[in-house]
């Protein structure tokens, strides 16, 4: 008896949460996908009726809208929180005197939640009280700065907090990449004459490549299930301008009553992030079977 426990005691102490997982994760995800082929609305129903509810999605102007907003808003967010990232990551690599501080500046909006985020910025773009009230305070009577309210430049308000939030992760990441390259090749560069520049974009750059693949995965699973930020921010507004996937199936499983439709944008958000991240976990294991 005494051996036997020996040798199950982690397989028992993991049961429990392994159980867990299965029910509340796997489980429910289950449940959801197929609740999304059913008709259901403020309750759920069971009986299979196809894909009604994705024909419904995909009629839906909403759905549209924060189909558009998540292409804008990730494309910019992916975009400029990398450039930005290297950067400034490159910055700290030539061992400037003050990098620990920078670091910790430019590390630290991490540490926040995105409901902290949000809810600052919501407080620094809002016309009556933040940057236009402030500007408008020096003197500068014609300055306007109404994006938060303004339905067409409203979702750049949530690329703006986004970016602050997530830059300085990947400027870590990339910090970390950077200090990782053999030294010896850059030194034999340099002695060849090479500009520093030519050093960046022809040798470390490239050998960054992974580090560039997995801040990619990272920013895209935050843009596609952003939603705190959203809701603190703008709350989707105007209107519904700054829904996203994440905020739709919020109001349509919580406000609208609407469980099929709410299910079935889910499951669309869980396809876009499986083909992101599936393509990159065969690389990674192919890799290292490699």
């Amino acid at each position: 008896m005494t051996k036997w426990l020996e040798e199950h005691t982690p397989k028992l102490v993991l049961a429990p949460s392994f159980v867990a997982i299965m029910i509340f994760v796997y489980g429910f995800i289950a449940w959801t996908a197929w609740v999304s082929f059913t008709r259901s609305r403020l309750l759920p129903k069971y009986e299979i009726e196809g894909l009604i509810q994705y024909e419904r999605l995909m009629a839906s102007p909403r759905w549209e809208t924060a189909l558009n907003n998540l292409f804008v808003f990730g494309a910019l967010f992916i975009i400029i929180a990398m450039v930005l990232g290297l950067l400034l990551a490159i910055l700290l690599d030539q061992n400037i005197r003050t990098e620990g501080a920078i670091r910790t500046i430019y590390l630290y909006p991490m540490a926040l939640s995105m409901i902290v985020t949000g809810t600052a910025w919501k407080w620094i773009l809002n016309p009556g009280l933040g940057l236009e009230a402030m500007i408008r305070g020096w003197g500068f009577e014609s300055f306007t700065f109404d994006w938060l309210v303004n339905p067409d430049m409203a979702i750049y308000t949530v690329v703006i907090a986004a970016i602050w939030q997530s830059s300085g992760f990947v400027m870590a990441l990339f910090l970390a990449g950077l200090r990782s390259v053999d030294q010896e090749i850059i030194r034999a560069a340099q002695v060849d004459g090479i500009p520093t520049w030519r050093v960046y974009t022809a040798i470390i750059i490239p050998s960054m490549a992974p580090i560039f693949l997995s801040a990619f995965i990272v920013l895209s699973h935050l843009a596609i299930k952003s939603f705190d930020l959203v809701i603190a921010l703008t709350g989707g507004g105007p209107g519904y301008a700054t829904d996203l996937p994440a905020t739709y199936m919020y109001a349509m499983a919580f406000s609208r009553g609407d469980i099929g439709q709410a299910a079935s944008s889910a499951m669309i958000m869980m396809m876009v992030v499986f083909a992101i991240v599936v393509p990159y976990l065969y690389s990674e294991l192919r890799s290292k079977d490699d």
